[in-house]
């Protein structure tokens, strides 16, 4: 059977082209010998479930391991503790089937709901037993743990679990405990509704740090593509290829994963991509791109129905796209650790940034069409000359440029500065957006995001268009910014460059000129 990408569900080594997860398995199996109770909390379709049940597998040689889902348990499970030790029991007896003869007749009596007493407490007292008979020490792991989170029987259950943990030296019991899910259990109190009174905090505060990395690196996306390339022969060059996915997906599991399957089975519909070669590499890359930012998947419906449920995170989301502030990372700021929770941010140097340039772009797309902003006239003039800007199948920057200083000119030209600071890069992006729609991708440069200036790649049709879009400061900071693009250019192996400048001095003359500094070609635009 030949193998295939996959994007749905658990990924499994005999069907599925996948990243080598031995180191992994190996550094989470030393935090199980060392007795650890642990979370493994990332966002949506981050690998968890695949590692898990590798994971599980991984064990086997060395543990019991009693491997759960909480999904599989309905809500109303949860809905008291005896309901709950039910259900518990009746799930451990269908995953386990080597429990001695009086450990299972007392899990039966729970799950049938004869037992004389109910509660937690008699349910551990007979996973006490079990554990001081049993020939291999357990370990349980447990995921989507955090579905059950608005439940105080869960929180009764976890302290169960914390007090166990802290008489292991007398008293026998799982050897490591493993709750996997989005959010952090140590932190419950944020999951557990808001109309709700808040009995407790999270029990769970006896768990040792996760640390071990679940993104995928360069090197990882490089075994997985290797594998591939052994059964398809494409000649890809498999280095490049695997920078430039870890490149625009920051090592996302799903999202790598989905551009290497929408280059596998789909681009090659395209009359340019019947070539197994062409489709791997750096142009195939980008129109995987383009097509995944186009759809409509279960992990974007995620993100944007987290920006809709949760108003200050679309805020923040907001200020780090469009207005550039630099945002120190604090733990302690809910919003901050929702969109770190919630995959929308990685922390570096103590700041926060988008997670991805995937992620970032389909934010940018949501923003800007959002029915406010596209019945705005800057939208409606780009959209009805669009046609202009593409001759014989190329983008015409410098055209593009100078109608857009013609027109912001006329319908913004008497703004005051802290118009053209908050609201002039994205006016222009919100005019480039039904010009390049479809066929061109575009990405800001993380590295040189801030409030005065911002660089902007544009890919359409393999070319490679760079903006630096900045706030006037003057003429020295003008030239500086020349040779700072100049370098930039040199690392994209480019010979022109383009300038978009917001200057709110009155005495200013906008327009577009040509400048030559050595080899390179500058088009500066003022407005």
């Amino acid at each position: 059977m030949v193998k295939k990408f996959n994007t749905n569900g658990c990924c499994d080594p005999a069907l599925h082209y996948m990243v080598d997860l031995t180191e992994r398995l190996q550094n989470i199996k030393l935090m199980v010998d060392a007795g650890k109770y642990f979370s493994i909390n990332r966002a949506r379709q981050y690998g968890k479930t695949t590692t898990l049940t590798a994971l599980a597998d991984y064990l086997e040689n060395y543990y019991d391991v009693i491997s759960m889902d909480f999904q599989t348990m309905s809500s109303l499970s949860f809905e008291d503790e005896q309901t709950f030790v039910s259900a518990f029991s009746s799930e451990l007896l269908d995953l386990y089937h080597r429990f001695p003869d009086d450990i299972e007749a007392k899990l039966v009596s729970f799950a049938e709901k004869t037992a004389i007493t109910m509660s937690l407490q008699s349910l551990f007292k007979v996973i006490k037993n079990w554990c001081q008979i049993a020939e291999k020490k357990i370990v349980l792991i447990i995921d989507e743990a955090d579905t059950a989170s608005n439940n105080q029987v869960f929180l009764d259950f976890l302290a169960q679990l914390r007090a166990y943990y802290l008489k292991r030296k007398t008293t026998l019991t799982f050897q490591s405990v493993i709750l996997a899910g989005v959010y952090d259990i140590r932190n419950i109190r944020q999951k557990i509704r808001p109309d709700m009174e808040h009995k407790q905090n999270s029990p769970w505060n006896i768990a040792a740090d996760f640390d071990v990395s679940m993104r995928f690196s360069p090197e990882d996306i490089s075994g997985m593509l290797k594998q591939y390339e052994i059964d398809h022969h494409t000649g890809m060059n498999i280095q490049e290829i695997s920078n430039l996915l870890y490149d625009y997906t920051s090592g996302y599991p799903f999202l790598v994963s989905r551009l290497c399957k929408l280059m596998d089975e789909k681009i090659k519909a395209a009359e340019r991509f019947k070539d197994s070669e062409v489709i791997w590499s750096n142009d195939g890359v980008l129109e995987a791109v383009k097509f995944l930012l186009s759809e409509k998947n279960s992990l974007f419906d995620s993100l944007i129905g987290r920006l809709n449920d949760y108003p200050a995170l679309r805020d923040m989301i907001y200020l780090l796209l469009f207005q550039g502030q630099t945002i120190m990372y604090n733990a302690d700021d809910t919003a901050t650790d929702m969109l770190l929770m919630f995959g929308f941010i990685k922390v570096e140097h103590e700041t926060v940034s988008i997670a991805n340039r995937i992620f970032e772009t389909r934010l940018y797309n949501y923003f800007l069409t959002l029915p406010e902003v596209q019945n705005g006239d800057m939208y409606r003039l780009a959209l009805r000359t669009k046609n202009m800007f593409i001759r014989n199948g190329e983008l015409d920057m410098e055209l593009l440029l100078t109608k857009f200083v013609e027109h912001f000119d006329d319908i913004y030209g008497d703004q005051n500065q802290a118009f053209y600071e908050d609201d002039g890069r994205r006016y222009f992006m919100l005019y480039l957006k039904p010009i390049i729609n479809g066929t061109g991708n575009y990405y800001v440069e993380s590295r040189t995001r801030n409030q005065e200036r911002t660089d902007l790649i544009i890919d359409y049709h393999g070319a490679q268009f760079i903006i630096e879009m900045k706030v006037w400061r003057g003429n020295s900071y003008n030239e500086r910014g020349e040779n700072q693009l100049i370098d930039y250019l040199d690392h994209y192996h480019l010979k022109k460059g383009y300038m978009l400048s917001f200057n709110f001095n009155k005495k200013k003359e906008i327009g577009i000129k040509t400048i030559r500094l050595g080899d390179k070609t500058l088009i500066e635009a003022v407005v």
